[in-house]
């Protein structure tokens, strides 16, 4: 069974030659960048028990970016060291992350296809599925393809949007109508999950919940942070049950 939304990929590969253009649609994405990017690191260093005063302190860990689009994680994550595999659905984008990675002289394996169709032999200590499940025709199906791919000791990492009148107004009718950070249409508000919904379907396909942790937007500041108040945004860790 596919994981693949059509329309959803369609709609994001039109965008695809803006990815790397930090005042383009994607800018909201170059905003949050910095700050998810921290977050990521220090779980990682975390959970592995790894020594963040290296200059390469991800040296060694395999990850695999779910929805990889053009590449935003996937190059700042192999800049500190880890192996990174990325994956999207559309071809475009792989075409743009591959051509990028190429300029900035950086070893990314890129391939166009889903979790479903990913054949690995060695699975991977992390799985990122960052700002993608909102975009699957079947999370749990995404998700237990995803449980196939990571290691024993493995952690899992989903950014979504939380479904609730707050977060419609804040990421469609903020995000889309009202400030155009986004394109109209680019969320669909029947298909975001609250953190409670996302657990139940990740415990049923083996993993654990670890945190749940808000992510905020200083409008003064225009800058994102990590938050206690997961309402609207907010990034889920799981390690493998």
């Amino acid at each position: 069974m596919t994981t693949v939304d059509k329309k959803e990929i369609e709609k994001f590969s039109t965008l695809a030659k803006d990815w790397w253009n930090p005042k383009g649609k994607f800018k909201p994405l170059h905003l949050f960048n910095p700050t998810r990017i921290k977050f990521i690191k220090e779980k990682l260093i975390f959970h592995f028990k790894l020594d963040p005063d290296i200059s390469l302190p991800l040296r060694g860990l395999k990850i695999l970016d779910v929805g990889c689009g053009g590449g935003l994680l996937c190059e700042p994550l192999s800049r500190l060291g880890a192996e990174m595999t990325g994956i999207d659905a559309s071809n475009i984008n792989i075409k743009v992350a591959k051509s990028h990675s190429k300029k900035m002289n950086l070893n990314i394996k890129y391939i166009h296809c889903s979790p479903e169709k990913l054949n690995f032999k060695n699975k991977f200590d992390v799985i990122l599925n960052m700002e993608v499940v909102e975009h699957v025709s079947n999370v749990n199906v995404f998700i237990q393809n995803c449980s196939k791919l990571i290691k024993k000791n493995g952690i899992m990492f989903v950014a979504t949007i939380n479904k609730n009148l707050k977060s419609y107004f804040y990421a469609i009718l903020g995000a889309e109508y009202i400030l155009r950070w986004l394109p109209i249409g680019t969320h669909d508000w029947e298909k975001f999950l609250t953190p409670q919904e996302l657990e139940i379907i990740a415990s049923s396909n083996n993993f654990i919940i670890d945190e749940v942790v808000g992510i905020k937007y200083n409008l003064f500041l225009k800058k994102w942070h990590m938050a206690s108040d997961a309402s609207v945004n907010y990034i889920s860790t799981f390690s493998v049950n």
